[in-house]
């Protein structure tokens, strides 16, 4: 999450200019946003024509600017979207004022919120913003005598080190592990998850032999690839290659399978687990869980069918607000299809429920 602009309002509120930059982010703002906030932005409105000589087909879209007091809103993972419904209360087209409308966020367009957050929402919006900055990917690409470290955050890619320096022979050369070893201390600086080690030659494999020797919990975390050049031009083939959103997606797969091992070992030892709706609700209002697990798919169709006897939001609620964290698992990978088979909703526990 990007906070454009933040200023106070009356009653001891604020209206601030936000730009979310991922689907968590959307999913944050679908737990801030309260009914009675203010939220404006640019949008799409179906206008209705007013014109008797012309055939009615239902109105033409408009693109208008619109603040709304909210009253609802809804969070459609797999839309990418964050659906706010309210009362328009102030326009770009006069005519609409006082009529409700619905403002559909998608990762990168920019809102004003207009409200007073409560301590657990300034927490929440903090770790957002504090998550966007933290990379999940770096690339470093690398060749005789030049190396460069991209970080990758939502698709885009930002230079964050240029290292250069002579490795010829002479009297003032260089030695080459010199700039191996500023190339590692640069990535241990980032703390990226995971780290793309790119370039022509074999250049990167005698950086990468330096960084195991030197630092074998960073070197984990590499990924060779073969580019014909460095900088963005190597950063671009990277991205083209598609190997980031490869290590992303793997480095959620291996997350969620901890996550679902640790959860069915305590199952098998009958320890500090719950699963299942009812289990995990009753462990939720005694502020036990430490680690709540849902699947996507799942809390989708709760939020839709309700089929469930318990109110899953209200369990997020109640587990967030106990200092527990929450992981939403994909359905599409094997460690969800894993928790769908054990009800779609598990918990690692602080301790033991009788």
């Amino acid at each position: 999450m990007r906070i454009a602009d933040r200023e106070p309002v009356e009653g001891g509120g604020e209206r601030l200019t936000l730009v979310p930059e991922s689907v968590d982010d959307l999913w944050h703002l679908s737990h801030i946003i309260e009914p009675d906030d203010r939220i404006a932005g640019d949008t799409e409105r179906r206008i209705q024509r007013t014109d008797d000589r012309l055939r009615d087909t239902g109105g033409e879209r408009e693109h208008i600017w619109a603040e709304l007091s909210v009253t609802d809103t809804e969070f459609a993972r797999f839309a990418n979207r964050l659906r706010v419904g309210g009362t328009i209360e102030a326009c770009s087209r006069e005519d609409q004022l006082g009529n409700h409308h619905t403002i559909n966020v998608e990762q990168h367009d920019e809102i004003e919120l207009e409200k007073r957050l409560k301590p657990d929402q300034r927490d929440r919006l903090e770790s957002a913003v504090e998550a966007a900055e933290a990379p999940d990917v770096a690339i470093a690409t690398v060749e005789e005598g030049q190396a460069y470290v991209h970080t990758v955050a939502q698709h885009a890619a930002e230079q964050r080190a240029r290292l250069t320096g002579p490795t010829g022979k002479g009297e003032y050369a260089r030695d080459r592990s010199e700039l191996f070893e500023e190339l590692r201390a640069v990535l241990e600086r980032l703390e990226a998850d995971a780290v793309v080690l790119a370039g022509p030659g074999f250049t990167k494999g005698d950086a990468l032999d330096h960084i195991t020797e030197a630092a074998p919990d960073l070197a984990a975390t590499i990924t060779t690839v073969d580019t014909a050049g460095v900088g963005d031009r190597g950063v671009h083939e990277v991205l083209k290659r598609g190997a980031v959103e490869e290590i992303q997606r793997e480095t959620r797969i291996a997350r969620e399978a901890e996550l679902i091992d640790e959860l069915t070992d305590r199952i098998a030892e009958g320890t500090e687990v719950a699963y299942g709706p009812e289990s995990v609700a009753t462990a939720a209002e005694y502020g036990a869980i430490e680690h709540l697990l849902v699947v996507d798919e799942r809390l989708r169709q709760e939020r839709r069918e309700g089929d469930w006897a318990i109110d899953v939001d209200a369990v997020i609620e109640q587990t967030e607000q106990k200092g527990g964290e929450v992981t939403v698992f994909s359905g599409e990978f094997a460690p969800g299809q894993q928790l769908a088979n054990l009800g779609g909703i598990g918990a690692l526990l602080r301790y033991r429920l009788e």
